[in-house]
């Protein structure tokens, strides 16, 4: 088909996940036609800086081979398999085997699914059979927080502390909370030091926790980066003050590493960057750097006997999907993590990602820049009208949603969140020359879109 008749198809047939339907019909899509190292093309052969890695994911970039041969031996030799009622395969257990192998903590057992929507929809479900299993049946509320995001399936969306997941959804359900949002920059009270909003967001949980009644809670889920809530990274000693809390009333920390895990932090795992001991971890994302869908959820063991004490008394532990842990999924997956590995990819993103963040925090002086974040390869500017009062613009205006538009056309692609916030998420094999040419595309839309709102410079 000419790129024309896929236009008019794709606007004609396709429901487009977080988009505008009405203004897809008039706009409609940016259209990739190939990959090839961190960049996409379209079908006028134009190369786009991929500095979102798609969503996050795509960690090894757009034409990596050795994926697309390990899926093609795994299709020669046994294309579907399933991990229900006793069955298995090799890669399934290889892979589990080897996540366990790397997690941050010590874990016990691995579930796998598709997506870090379902990962984390599991999550909740597990978070119920163990206490039931436990006689708790009142400890089965979970806390997440504010601008965090986890996901979109009813449970998963409920968690996720956004308003554009919940309007019109009619969510959250029962039995999820939300905490306040550790953003230092943009929630610390006037003369509050960072240590003292850390401390108050710990208070605010533990008041959060009593309120509600202790015996009632039961997991607390949190990213060790924040992500499509804002590129927020905790202040210093948030994570060991929370968990500090958690203990007190025996309450599972559940890590969301959809997109900090498999080095995006330049570490295998942001719990490893952000002191983190969870008890169950969900990953998803860079797993497989996004060629097939596939997710984890890991389990401590104490959570895994509580959960085999309940399927032995059921009968079975009656949760699953048809593709958990698909063989080609596996596979790909299998092959990936050892790509991180022999090529010591998690170092190379400790190494490069100091010169994305140095450029990032240089923008930090332009006018519209309030905020700049971030660590290893993941980070974000927010944007603001009133540099001194941290005053936001008024968002008819649009003004992250323009500065992404105008890098599109300066051939980099980016994200534009709630609160005009640009968010930087390259693929983690980018290097220090791409990493200037990003940036250098970045600063013609940024000095694009000033001009246009005629603020000095």
């Amino acid at each position: 088909m000419s790129s024309n008749s896929l236009r008019d198809a794709d606007i004609r047939y396709v429901l487009h996940p977080y988009t505008n339907l009405a203004a897809h019909e008039a706009q409609g899509p940016f259209m990739a036609m190939r990959g090839e190292g961190i960049r996409v093309f379209d079908e006028n052969g134009k190369d786009y800086i991929e500095g979102m890695a798609g969503l996050w994911c795509a960690s090894l970039g757009f034409s990596e081979p050795r994926l697309k041969e390990a899926a093609m031996r795994q299709f020669d030799l046994l294309p579907f398999f399933h991990q229900f009622n006793h069955k298995s395969h090799e890669p399934g257990i290889l892979l589990a085997q080897k996540l366990i192998e790397m997690a941050p903590v010590p874990m016990s057992h691995v579930f796998f699914a598709n997506s870090g929507s379902e990962a984390n929809d599991t999550v909740v479900k597990i978070v119920r059979y163990m206490n039931n299993a436990l006689g708790r049946p009142q400890k089965k509320k979970i806390i997440s927080r504010q601008r965090g995001y986890h996901g979109v399936t009813v449970a998963a969306a409920s968690l996720t502390g956004l308003p554009l997941n919940h309007r019109n959804f009619d969510l959250p359900i029962e039995g999820i909370r939300h905490t306040s949002c550790p953003h230092y920059w943009r929630y610390g009270q006037e003369g509050e030091s960072e240590q003292q909003f850390t401390d108050r967001m710990a208070a605010e949980l533990e008041e959060m926790i009593l309120a509600e009644g202790p015996d009632t809670v039961a997991a607390f889920i949190a990213e060790p980066i924040m992500g499509a809530g804002g590129v927020v990274v905790p202040p210093a000693g948030y994570f060991p003050k929370i968990q500090a809390v958690l203990k007190k009333y025996d309450i599972l920390m559940v890590a969301d590493e959809v997109i900090c895990g498999f080095g995006r932090t330049g570490k295998a795992w942001g719990s490893q960057t952000f002191d983190i001991q969870p008890d169950i971890l969900s990953c998803a994302k860079a797993l497989s750097s996004a060629y097939l869908p596939i997710s984890a959820v890991m389990v401590n063991e104490r959570v895994y006997e509580a959960v085999k004490k309940g399927s032995a008394e059921i009968g079975a532990f009656g949760h699953g999907y048809t593709y958990s842990g698909h063989p080609i999924a596996a596979a790909v997956a299998l092959e990936t993590l050892a790509i991180y590995e022999e090529r010591q990819i998690f170092d190379h993103v400790a190494n490069v990602g100091p010169t994305m963040q140095a450029a990032l925090r240089q923008l930090e002086t332009h006018p519209l820049v309030g905020n700049a974040r971030g660590i290893g390869l993941i980070g974000a500017l927010e944007l603001v009208a009133d540099k001194d009062h941290k005053v936001p613009f008024d968002p008819a205006l649009g003004v992250g949603a323009q500065v992404v538009a105008r890098a599109q056309d300066e051939g980099l692609i980016l994200r534009s969140m709630a609160g005009d916030i640009v968010a930087f998420s390259p693929p983690l094999i980018i290097t220090e020359s791409e990493i200037e040419e990003m940036m250098a595309r970045f600063n013609r839309a940024l000095s694009a879109v000033t001009a246009s709102l005629a603020v000095p410079v």
